[in-house]
């Protein structure tokens, strides 16, 4: 069974001209699946990069990390912010189940930026 299979339900997305929620047909035909252990996100005014890697670094304390790029995910700030919502959401849920994940950070990670686009 394909995950386009077990996820055959209806997403609600934004209202149509007669005001009923569109169906979402979730298509799976060309998906690829990729591990990444390592992210970032950048953005700009009209878009959010989301870059997905493989850490390299088996030994902790190394001086310099290689992370091989294997996606960079381009999104708008508004799809960025669902997804966001939906991330969180899906993290609560994880943590209620299983228990806290502990990352190792105290404060929230610095946010990089990309300049405007001129």
């Amino acid at each position: 069974m394909s995950i386009g299979e077990e996820k055959k339900g209806v997403e609600k997305g934004t209202t149509t001209a007669r005001g009923a929620q569109p169906e979402v047909v979730w298509n799976d035909a060309q998906m690829k699946s990729t591990y990444a252990n390592a992210t970032n996100v950048v953005a700009g005014r009209e878009e959010v990069l989301v870059l997905l890697g493989m850490n390299q670094a088996w030994q902790m304390g190394q001086d310099k990390v290689t992370v091989d790029l294997v996606e960079r995910v381009v999104m708008s700030p508004f799809t960025a912010k669902r997804l966001a919502l939906m991330l969180t959401g899906t993290l609560k849920a994880y943590e209620a189940k299983y228990g806290k994940i502990d990352i190792g950070l105290t404060a929230a990670a610095p946010v990089a930026a990309v300049p405007p686009k001129k």
